[in-house]
This record gives structure tokens, sequence and C-alpha cells, in this order.
């Protein structure tokens, strides 16, 4: 097996997130969208998020896209601007390699060098425990459930609610604004 290569995202990857985003929307939990948007939807969403400055990331292994991860704001208001959200999805064939692993350790490192001080992970379903273990892992920190806030495939989903200090998290006081 070659080596996984994990680089920023490019538009010709879109087709592929979007087919791994679509099989999420309509077998999984991990988002609480009904309907999978199609390939101009998620252009339109890649293109704000790369536009701001945002890292994007894909997971890629002999050609085969794999996943991918990104960053994004966690509120609009100004007082979030050093936090961001991440959001992580793979193929069901590459998961538990290792690869959703791989991802998060490089979506942190980009959100930290652009200066961002937390990241929180909004995941879907309190059952999604590859999700919530990931994460932990990765250095989440639980903080709390908001139970039964979303209803799919008839029943209710909790929200799960982790965190994690990117850099030097709330020990200094940031720069004026995150270099994006």
């Amino acid at each position: 097996m070659s080596e996984l290569d994990i680089r920023p995202t490019a538009v010709a990857d879109l087709p592929a997130i979007t087919a791994i985003y679509a099989e999420e929307v309509r077998c999984g939990t991990a988002t609480f969208e009904l309907t999978p948007p199609d390939l101009a939807e998620m252009t339109r969403r890649f293109e704000a998020l790369t536009g701001n400055g945002f890292p994007y990331l894909v997971a890629r292994r002999d050609g085969e896209l794999l996943g991918y991860a990104y960053a994004g704001p966690y509120r609009p208001r100004p007082a979030y601007r050093f936090t961001v959200e991440n959001s992580i999805y793979l193929a069901p064939a590459a998961q538990r390699q290792g690869v959703g692993s791989r991802l998060l350790g490089r979506l942190i490192a980009e959100s930290e060098a652009r200066g961002y001080r937390q990241m929180i992970a909004v995941i879907g379903g309190s059952d999604n425990l590859g999700s919530i273990a990931l994460h932990g892992r990765a250095g989440f920190q639980m903080i709390g459930v908001h139970p039964s806030v979303g209803f799919k495939f008839g029943r209710w989903l909790d929200s799960v609610l982790m965190q994690r200090a990117l850099g030097e998290g709330d020990a200094t006081t940031p720069a004026d604004q995150p270099t994006r």
C-alpha cells in the first residue's frame, strides 16, 4: 500500500468529496442534512471556506480520495473569530485505517498556523463512537451533549460537543485577527 497523501483540496477533488458526503447524508448520522447537496452546492461551500482562508484538506492514496476535512467559522459573531468548527468525512472503505487521525492532525496544525485558538467538534449522534474516539485521541475534551436536537431516520439524535485548544489556547491574548 502506498503512502497516504494529505494536501489542500483542489476543485478537481470536489466530485469525490460530494460523493462521500452524499453517502453520509443518505446513510449516516454524522450530518443532520437530509438531502445530499449537489456538486454546485458543494463547490459553493468549498469556495466560501477557502475564499476566507480556512483550511480544507483531502487524503488520497493511489489516486483515490479517501476522505476530507475542513475548518470553518464556529459562529458568525466577531468574538468567535479565534474559534473554528471542524468537519471530517471518510469514505466507508477508509474508516478505521488511521486516515481520520492523519487528516485531523493536519487540520489542527493548519488551524494553529493560521492563529486559531480553539477547535470545536459538533458530532452527530452520541452513538457515533468512532468520531468521538477519533477526537478524543486528538486531544479533544467532551464539553456537552445537546440531547435529541436532530430527527433523522425516524429517531431523535443528540449533538455531541467536543473542544480542543489550539496553539496557546486561552493562555495568552491573541493577535487582533487570525491569519488566513
